[in-house]
């Protein structure tokens, strides 16, 4: 794992903290590898690696599937995540601040998962999704409890125009008392979306206040797409 830490700590940390602050999303570029992409894709069938499998359908999510993981997570998702997060702790708390919100992550994203447990919140939350033509995912956010952390992930495992088309990763921004704007990406094999979980921080005339963000997925209209999700809070039993 020691190649994918030095990727990590190389990153441009204040390029990334900027467009959080600014935008409230950035595109990472090649964080994975094909071949890890395609080995994530290719344990989609390995039962023993999951706690649940949601059909989108069913719940009137989408058109479309994902799997929970369970702990113990694969250690290369392990390793993002956890190597991820304390840079992410950064900029969350300065959100917090801006907003005045009462509350503060710890550095360590150990001591914010014991947080979580604290309030019934155990269950992992990474997932894989799967989308095949027509497949879709509506807007949403993945909040599975009191606590929650205001960034998450999501790491693209196929290629667009090649392995699917359509299926653009989307994002919406609703300003207070202003109609929402939306915001299309293209993630290609390997690069990472990190994005708000629910709201992010703008500064206006009389201070900051909250932007609410929603994400999904647009309709696939050929081929497969797979996606990893990585969400840094645990979820409810």
């Amino acid at each position: 794992m020691e190649n994918i830490i030095q990727k990590i700590k190389n990153l441009d940390w204040s390029a990334i903290t900027e467009a959080m602050h600014t935008q409230g999303y950035v595109i990472i570029p090649k964080l994975l590898t094909d071949s890890q992409c395609d080995l994530l894709k290719k344990g989609y069938g390995d039962s023993g690696c999951y706690r649940k499998t949601v059909i989108m359908a069913r719940h009137r999510f989408g058109l479309g599937e994902y799997k929970y993981f369970d702990y113990p997570l694969p250690d290369l998702i392990q390793t993002i995540r956890s190597e991820f997060y304390p840079y992410l702790a950064i900029i969350a708390n300065a959100w917090f601040r801006a907003l005045a919100i009462e509350l503060s992550f710890s550095p360590k994203h150990e001591d914010f998962l014991a947080h979580c447990r604290r309030h019934g919140q155990e269950q992992a939350t990474v997932l894989i999704l799967k989308y095949t033509e027509g497949g879709f995912n509506t807007l949403h956010q993945d909040l599975y409890g009191e606590v929650y952390f205001p960034m998450q992930v999501v790491l693209m495992l196929d290629e667009p125009e090649f392995d699917f088309t359509g299926g653009e990763f989307v994002l919406t921004q609703q300003i207070p008392r202003a109609q929402s704007k939306a915001i299309v990406l293209k993630p290609k094999k390997g690069e990472l979306v990190l994005f708000a979980t629910n709201f992010r921080p703008e500064k206006g005339r009389m201070g900051y206040f909250r932007v609410n963000m929603k994400h999904g997925v647009s309709e696939v209209t050929s081929g497969e797409r797979h996606a990893l999700g990585i969400i840094f809070h645990d979820a409810e039993k």
